[in-house]
């Protein structure tokens, strides 16, 4: 028998399509050598063409998922996705509580606030956009927002970096302990720049802008690589230049899928076919 690898939760919502949410998360893990364990949120019915439905689970079942895992297997980081109601967020928040996950816990909690579609349309009513302020945001080790979630949480539309900064600022003030301002979706700038803030300090990230429209599930796939990074004990500046660098890479190697937009490939990280038949 080998040693059991980190474990790491994600709490998030289900892609039939498999190129998000839950099933991105769980690509990520395995890529990065963590053992995924899931609450499931919601099941949606989507292909690449977009959402056709969404299904919500009762709020006690998502709260019973994250308390039976933590209790027996054990979690070293976990990550939100796609929460759906504000019901479901404040039973996300009580069972992290009863569990130790969160700021004040011993347990990394990085909260990425699913809440605007990729064409920037709001997906959370105005009551679960406040629970996510004011219940997860103050219990998060990180939170990892993109542009078009910035500007539904505080206001701010970002146009340049000055904005991000502003924005940083702003969404610190609502209690996380970090906050990283996602920067990929300032289609203008030849580079990707994401700002880590820390509520004293900024530190940057770049990569150049990859031409391709097959991004599916890359906000997750970053979360996920992040978290699996703190679960291996990477300090908190460490572990987002790990996943910036993994999701570059997984974009890069983006693959299309059906007919509308394909998803992020962490698969470059698997050793090719011949090299394990060889092993054999």
């Amino acid at each position: 028998m080998t040693e059991t690898p980190p474990r790491v939760l994600t709490i998030a919502g289900s892609d039939s399509g498999g190129g998000a949410g839950i099933q991105a998360d769980l690509r990520a893990f395995f890529a990065c050598g963590v053992h995924g364990m899931t609450a499931i949120t919601a099941v949606t019915v989507q292909n690449s063409l977009g959402v056709r439905g969404v299904s919500v689970l009762p709020a006690d079942v998502v709260a019973a998922q994250i308390e039976a895992v933590a209790e027996d297997i054990g979690v070293l980081a976990a990550k939100t996705g796609m929460l759906a109601t504000a019901e479901v967020i404040a039973a996300v928040a009580k069972a992290c509580d009863n569990v130790h996950i969160g700021r004040d816990g011993r347990i990394p909690f990085v909260v990425d606030p699913v809440s605007a579609s990729m064409h920037g349309d709001q997906l959370l009513r105005d009551d679960a956009l406040d629970a996510l302020r004011t219940e997860l945001f103050p219990r998060a080790t990180l939170i990892t927002p993109n542009l078009d979630e910035v500007r539904l949480l505080t206001g701010i539309e970002v146009r340049d970096h000055d904005d991000a900064r502003e924005a940083a600022r702003a969404l610190h003030a609502f209690g996380p302990k970090w906050v990283l301002v996602k920067g990929g979706h300032l289609h203008d700038d030849p580079q990707c720049l994401d700002l880590l803030y820390d509520g004293e300090s900024f530190h940057e990230y770049t990569a150049d802008r990859i031409d391709t429209r097959h991004t599916h599930g890359g906000g997750d796939t970053m979360a996920s690589s992040i978290t699996s990074a703190l679960a291996r004990g990477l300090d908190m500046p460490s572990a987002v230049r790990f996943g910036k660098a993994f999701v570059t890479r997984s974009v890069r190697n983006a693959y299309p899928l059906g007919a509308g937009v394909g998803p992020v490939s962490p698969m470059w990280r698997l050793a090719p076919l011949p090299e394990v038949i060889e092993e054999i």
